[in-house]
């Protein structure tokens, strides 16, 4: 697309009544689930997840006021808050809690984008039952999911989902931020651009580099000089700096492949160190993989080595990989495949293909990167 063409896009995109999206994310939704479920756990600091080599999948505001983070491995988490309480995972539950929440979406929209068990996107542009506006029906929402399901639930209400997403972080828990068109652009202005889709860590520590911290300081930058430093992904910070983000909410958006991926500071060429990244990466893919409501019967390990020449190796089942440990289990047999290495690894990914939807849906792409 020309220079011309955007410009012409845009004004179009400008002249276009605003979409009314709300985008709602669960409060620490797995850990409240146990917490409502158990009343010993209330108020005390909570993780599910855990064993030996395991991660955390999700922890209490209690844990998090200690630094214990959803990803981080248990033995860290263990460390930071010694009264961590861990209990297992039930997906089961948490799916079934999940199948009540939307089933509340139903009820004002159609056009329901689920991210993963415990967040959704909303298009609420058609006033199904007349609230009036996008706040009133995001107030309804989360009152009804609190009646509901005992569970509290954030908001963010704005025109794009880009915006919706920020908001609904932005008075956690239990809270509701509405952002109009007219204070899109400000309010991205206000934030560090680690908080923005798209930008993960390494393009964060990058942007910190070359003085960009904040929406405002990303604003500042030409997009010539965006593209030249970030490439296609330059013209998406260009624009979500100035608050525009044309995506639709689109429903029933099925998955090919969920995998998580993390690059390293420094290159491991020691068994034990990429061990133990293979069973760290392992556990941020389960949980996606749990989030997404699917199983699948092949394990692909992805290598990259420090002179960026990329690998994968594959390992099919007879039928669905059954838990974690199995999923684990084949991605160490997977490396045990390349070792010893001949050089350096600068990036580990580990994903789960061939998959079966829970919903029977068509497939789609999901991937994680750390």
């Amino acid at each position: 697309m020309t220079r011309r063409q955007s410009q012409v896009r845009e004004r179009v995109v400008n002249d276009t009544p605003p979409r009314k999206i709300i985008h709602v994310d669960m409060d620490a939704f797995y850990a409240s689930v146990e917490q409502r479920d158990n009343p010993e756990l209330r108020g005390r600091p909570v993780a599910v997840g855990g064993g030996h080599r395991g991660v955390v999948a999700a922890a209490s505001y209690e844990a998090r006021s200690f630094g214990v983070r959803s990803a981080m491995p248990s033995v860290t988490a263990r460390r930071r808050c010694p009264g961590l309480i861990f209990v297992k995972p039930r997906f089961d539950v948490y799916r079934a809690v999940s199948h009540q929440i939307r089933a509340i979406f139903a009820d004002y929209t159609d056009l329901i984008e689920p991210l993963s068990l415990d967040e959704a996107y909303l298009d609420v542009s058609e006033d199904r039952r007349g609230l009036g506006t996008a706040r009133l029906i995001a107030e309804e929402i989360r009152a009804r999911i609190k009646a509901e399901t005992g569970l509290t639930a954030s908001a963010g209400v704005s025109y794009c989902k880009f915006i919706a997403k920020l908001a609904s972080d932005q008075n956690k828990p239990d809270g509701l931020c509405v952002v109009p068109p007219h204070r899109g652009a400000v309010f991205v202005a206000t934030l560090p651009v680690k908080r923005f889709h798209g930008v993960g860590p390494v393009t964060a520590a990058k942007m910190e580099r070359l003085g960009i911290l904040t929406g405002a300081d990303l604003a500042a930058w030409p997009l010539e000089q965006l593209e030249a430093h970030f490439g296609s992904s330059g013209r998406w910070y260009w624009r979500i700096a100035r608050g525009i983000d044309e995506r639709e909410v689109k429903s029933d958006r099925p998955y090919k492949s969920v995998s998580a991926e993390r690059t390293f500071d420094v290159d491991f060429t020691a068994e034990e160190d990429l061990r133990r990244e293979v069973s760290r990466v392992a556990g941020y893919a389960w949980q996606r993989i749990e989030r997404a409501q699917v199983r699948g019967r092949t394990v692909t390990l992805k290598v990259k080595y420090a002179d960026f020449t990329l690998i994968t190796r594959s390992k099919s089942f007879a039928s669905t990989v059954p838990d974690f440990d199995a999923f684990e289990a084949a991605g160490q047999s997977l490396l045990g495949q390349i070792l010893p290495v001949p050089k350096g690894i600068r990036l580990l990914g580990l994903g789960l293909h061939s998959l079966i939807e829970e919903d029977d849906s068509a497939p789609r792409q999901l991937g994680l990167a750390i």
